[in-house]
């Protein structure tokens, strides 16, 4: 009888022990559970914190560029999509931007369309273009050269132009001068023609007076015309005395 009770009672405790492991290990299970959540949980509150810290009531995009981060995580529209926007976030924020590297790097087409563009907009090799500015420098400085050249040839001929000047100057006074005399002398000798004092708006002194001036002028030409021929005479002379002294 006592054996018997005994094992009863083995079979009994070990059966209220797995009991308790199995119930232990549930409740550990559900503590677990509880745990995660609670990380969760906290997590949400950090986030819901950290949004409440921010007192800029700025965007999320314009809060991460004050602090120099990548405005948006995700695409919002198409231009996110492209490669330039991507080369672009990658040379401002480098990896932390989560840009492939890879993409800034042209692709076969690129190259080639920019060998194109290039062959077309620069045709000349380093070379060309060295040796062409060498030669616009060279050019220009000879311009400088000659103008300087110019300048100083003309300053060196002031005097004699300011000379020249001066004489056009007095010359053109003269015959101002003398034409004044010339019309004073006609306008005396009408008057004197008439024997009394005539007034020079009358119709009487003003024919009179161009009557004067046309012979004054045909005896003018008519001495030109003999200054001339004696010129003439004269050069002619001299031709023939030097032919003859050369026979």
């Amino acid at each position: 009888m006592n054996i018997c009770m005994r094992t009863k009672l083995v079979r009994s405790s070990l059966i209220n022990r797995f009991h308790r492991f199995s119930t232990t290990v549930s409740e550990i299970e559900q503590n677990e559970q509880v745990l995660i959540d609670d990380t969760e949980d906290l997590q949400a509150r950090e986030a819901e914190i950290k949004k409440k810290r921010n007192k800029s009531r700025l965007s999320a995009a314009h809060y991460n560029l004050v602090n120099d981060r990548r405005p948006y995580e995700e695409p919002h529209c198409l231009a996110h999509l492209t490669v330039k926007y991507n080369r672009k976030m990658y040379g401002k924020y480098g990896i932390a931007s989560g840009v492939n590297p890879s993409l800034c790097w042209p692709t076969k087409k690129e190259i080639e369309e920019r060998k194109e563009y290039e062959t077309v907009a620069f045709p000349y090799t380093i070379r060309q273009v060295m040796d062409a500015a060498a030669e616009k420098r060279k050019q220009e400085q000879l311009r400088i050269e000659q103008r300087d050249l110019e300048v100083a040839t003309k300053v060196a001929k002031l005097e004699q132009w300011k000379k020249e000047l001066n004489d056009k100057v007095a010359k053109k006074a003269a015959e101002v001068q003398a034409a004044k005399q010339k019309k004073e002398r006609l306008v005396e000798e009408v008057r004197r023609h008439f024997g009394f004092t005539l007034d020079p708006r009358d119709e009487r002194f003003q024919e009179m007076l161009a009557k004067r001036e046309k012979e004054q002028k045909k005896l003018e030409k008519q001495a030109r015309m003999e200054a001339k021929e004696k010129m003439m005479i004269a050069k002619l002379q001299q031709k023939s005395s030097e032919i003859s002294e050369k026979s």
